[in-house]
C-alpha cells in the first residue's frame, strides 16, 4: 500500500478516516500529536490552522508516498490557497469528508480542494464506511490484497 499523510483543520475527520481505513471502530479521539501507522500519517489539526507548525506538514509529506488533503463538507470557508498542491512534490488528493451531514454542502469542498489543485476528488462517509474503498484501492500497489478480495479468494478455494 502507498502510505498516505492525512492533513486538514482540526474536527475534520482525519482520524475518523484514518479508524475507517484500518478497520477499526470508530471513536472519537482527539490527535495531539503526529500518529505513525504502517501506511497512515494521521496529523492534528493544528498543523494545517498555525502557520509555524505547518512547516512540519512538509517534513511528514516526504514519509508519505501521497497527500491526503481532507475538507469537512461542513466548512464555511477553506484554508487552503489556490494552487497549494504544487508545493508539494508527492501526488495530492482531495478527500470531501461528512459527506451526509444535515449542513454539508459537497460540492463547495470538492470544488475548494480543486482549486487547491487535488485532480483526484474522493468522497467519504467514514463511520457509514462510505468511500472508503474507493481510497484503498487508490493506495493499492501491485501484491497488495484488499480485505474483500481475501474473502472472495477464500470463497472460491
Amino acid at each position: 500500500m502507498k502510505k498516505i499523510v492525512l492533513v486538514g483543520r482540526s474536527e475534520c475527520g482525519k482520524t475518523t478516516l484514518t479508524q475507517a481505513l484500518k478497520g477499526d471502530k470508530i471513536q472519537y479521539h482527539k490527535t495531539q500529536y503526529v500518529n505513525h501507522f504502517d501506511v497512515i500519517i494521521d496529523t492534528p489539526g493544528e498543523y494545517v490552522q498555525t502557520k509555524n507548525l505547518g512547516y512540519a506538514l512538509a517534513l511528514y509529506a516526504y514519509e508519505a508516498d501521497v497527500v491526503g488533503m481532507l475538507m469537512s463538507s461542513t466548512e464555511p470557508y477553506s484554508l487552503y490557497p489556490p494552487c497549494s498542491t504544487s508545493m508539494c512534490n508527492r501526488e495530492v488528493i482531495g478527500i470531501v469528508t461528512k459527506i451526509h451531514d444535515k449542513k454539508a454542502n459537497v460540492e463547495r469542498a470538492a470544488r475548494w480542494l480543486k482549486l487547491a489543485g487535488c485532480k483526484n476528488i474522493f468522497y467519504v462517509d467514514s463511520k457509514k464506511g462510505e468511500g472508503i474503498a474507493e481510497i484503498l484501492e487508490f493506495l493499492k500497489e501491485d501484491g497488495d490484497i484488499l480485505p474483500w478480495e481475501e474473502e472472495n479468494q477464500q470463497k472460491t478455494q
